[in-house]
């Protein structure tokens, strides 16, 4: 194994890495030497927050890390979400990394559901905060596992989020998708084992991306905050438990939920 470039000759897919947390996931699968299919909704989704003009800038930016393909589509679809697999595995191979990190706490209409609790949320928003996040990982998940079982080999990483650990009188049905991800990755862990495919999955902390500095009324302090483990998650630090899981590092570890939050979720309030 190329000890500098450990996933040479692997292909990966990271959905939602046109943007935020995801690309820096790409990023650092490019830097490990993969061949890294960049993905987001559509051509313009990154230039939803300012962070690139198209998903085809990013995908020219990233190629100077590595070889790079690039799929677009609805992840709450599943005929949508086998066509990206098929277009992937035609391009660059079987997919044998899947990172889903695409969803987010987003309503029927693109943006946070207003009421957005247990009680008084809409069908619609209940839907919608549903598919983008459980669904989308489960068709993803559908759509590359039985190629991973036939060649035995494969890493399934999932994102959940510390919020599925607690009950949130806010962002609930979100809170909810992100448990059932949880779960969901050990099941899937479970029944994919004998074909030696790990699944894991990363619960992380609050992370100041563009969405998440542009939905959120957030603290300058916190922002600003240097403290080891007091600061916010960055997205590098993700990316660390990433390389783990999809690394000879974490070669003897599945069916696990790691937080990356610096131990916030241990302290109340």
């Amino acid at each position: 194994m190329n000890q500098e470039k450990p996933l040479a000759g692997q292909t990966a897919w990271v959905t939602g890495s046109g943007r935020g947390i995801g690309r820096t996931y790409a990023e650092r699968l490019l830097k490990l030497g993969a061949w890294v299919a960049i993905h987001d909704i559509n051509e313009e989704a990154p230039s939803q927050f300012k962070e690139a003009k198209s998903l085809s800038e990013v995908a020219k930016e990233l190629s100077n890390l590595g070889d790079v393909v690039t799929v677009s589509g609805d992840l709450t679809d599943e005929s949508q979400v086998r066509k990206m697999a098929s277009e992937i595995k035609k391009q660059a191979g079987p997919v044998d990394i899947l990172v889903n990190n695409a969803g987010g706490d987003i309503g029927a209409d693109g943006n946070k559901a207003e009421p957005n609790d247990c009680v008084f949320i809409s069908e619609l928003d209940t839907t919608a905060i549903l598919d983008r996040n459980l669904k989308s990982t489960i068709l993803c998940c559908q759509a590359v596992s039985p190629d991973m079982m036939a060649r035995g080999h494969g890493h399934i990483v999932n994102i959940a989020s510390n919020a599925a650990f607690h009950g949130c009188a806010g962002g609930s049905m979100y809170a909810v998708a992100k448990a059932a991800i949880n779960h969901f990755t050990r099941c899937l862990a479970a029944q994919v084992r004998p074909s030696g495919i790990t699944v894991n999955c990363i619960a992380p902390g609050n992370t100041p991306t563009a969405r998440f500095v542009a939905t959120r009324k957030v603290d300058e302090g916190w922002l600003k905050s240097e403290h080891p483990l007091e600061r916010p998650c960055q997205p590098n630090d993700l990316a660390n438990v990433i390389e783990f899981f999809v690394t000879d590092l974490g070669a003897f570890v599945s069916g696990q939920v790691i937080s990356v939050d610096g131990g916030s979720r241990l302290v109340p309030g």
